[in-house]
């Protein structure tokens, strides 16, 4: 076999294991210079959180089985790809309410790279006729804990896998599992999500995914661009709709900055894949999305570049649906739905270019799938789209 594995927690086997660490010496057969290494954390809102760190030999990705599989970031010496956010995570669930009744709770330990949003719902908060919370702002997947994690090492892929396996079940209500793997090749500055959501029930179950991708500076900066072969741009909400001009750029920051977002819809190779591009200014570095429009058919873009310190930041978002209220996505038919113990694969690919040659590179691919076309850029918010048009 070329496959190596090792389980580093499991309910099934009552299994936890504290501290892990392999690396070239472990595995005979594969490249000098990389390591895998599982910890614990301490101190403050972080304490008891697990976190692996994948060094593949160009970078290092940051695992976080205790939130939802998450990638909190990924770094090379001393560049980073993730976001300065206000709080000092990554931060344990048991700090996170959910259930607070403004809804926004999930803001509390929000500060990863990659945070996937889900399964129940993964839009804007909800309330029912008595304004009692019925689904908090991006559902509950990223605080809940992976009940089993394994670390596999492939000689004849090349390749470093970590896997977990997480619940989002309740007693008479949604039971679903999302069974979340981090795959990375020796050497190379990316790695891919591959993801499958398992219907546990016997009856039908829906579902949602977003794919919350977050970055600040360095990358993010005053000049930063969204490179992408959008086939219909529309503005969130009127505020939204006063910078649609200007969509695709990004600002300095700018203390007190109100959020804008906007829905895309994007062109596609014939397969359905597609690519998303955001650069920085120089068009010196960038980081690229690569998905299954077919299966991630809406496209979020959350532009938030307020002061540094407030957390300057962009979010670019495959999913499922648009982050909507659960309701309002819902009778847009935007669900993905699951036969009694039925699967779903979902999942995309990241690519961190380093230099321009790469940018460049990432750019011209992004234009074969615009095929010259341009995109049809709505104005105000559109019905069908947004819940307040």
């Amino acid at each position: 076999m070329s496959e190596t594995s090792w389980v580093l927690s499991s309910l099934a086997r009552d299994l936890h294991v504290d501290r892990f660490k392999i690396d070239d010496d472990d595995v005979k057969g594969t490249p000098r210079g990389w390591s895998v290494r599982k910890r614990t954390l301490r101190g403050g809102r972080r304490d008891g959180v697990d976190v692996i760190e994948i060094d593949n030999g160009a970078v290092e990705i940051t695992v976080v089985p205790s939130r939802g599989m998450g990638v909190w970031q990924v770094t090379s010496g001393d560049d980073r790809l993730g976001w300065q956010a206000p709080i000092r995570g990554p931060i344990h669930p048991r700090e996170v309410n959910l259930g607070e009744p403004g809804g926004l709770g999930w803001l509390d330990g929000f500060d990863e790279l990659l945070v996937r949003c889900g399964l129940e719902s993964n839009g804007a908060p909800e309330f029912d006729k008595d304004g009692r919370l019925q689904y908090p702002l991006h559902g509950k997947i990223a605080n809940q804990p992976s009940d089993e994690v394994t670390v596999a090492v492939d000689r004849d892929a090349g390749e470093i896998r970590v896997s977990g396996v997480v619940d989002e079940a309740r007693f008479h209500f949604l039971k679903v599992r999302l069974h979340a793997t981090l795959v990375t090749r020796f050497g190379e500055s990316g790695f891919r999500v591959q993801d499958q959501v398992e219907n546990l029930s016997a009856s039908p179950a829906e579902v949602q995914m977003l794919y919350h991708f977050n970055v600040g500076v360095p990358l993010l900066d005053a000049g930063s661009q969204l490179v992408a072969p959008s086939s219909v741009v529309v503005p969130r909400n009127a505020h939204a709709a006063e910078g649609i001009g200007s969509y695709s750029d990004y600002r300095a920051e700018e203390a007190g900055y109100e959020e804008q977002v906007y829905f895309h819809h994007m062109h596609t190779a014939g397969d359905g894949q597609t690519r998303v591009l955001l650069k920085n200014a120089h068009s010196a570095a960038g980081v690229s999305l690569l998905y299954d429009a077919k299966k991630l058919p809406c496209f979020s873009q959350w532009k938030n570049t307020t002061a540094v310190v407030d957390g300057y930041v962009t979010g670019i978002e495959p999913g499922t649906n648009f982050p909507n209220p659960r309701t309002y996505e819902g009778k847009q038919g935007r669900v993905l739905k699951l036969a009694g113990g039925g699967r779903e694969t979902l999942g995309l690919g990241v690519e961190w270019h380093r230099d321009a040659a790469s940018v460049k590179s990432a750019e011209t691919a992004v234009s074969k799938l615009r095929a010259g076309r341009a995109a049809e850029v709505f104005k105000s918010p559109q019905k069908g789209w947004c819940s307040d048009a």
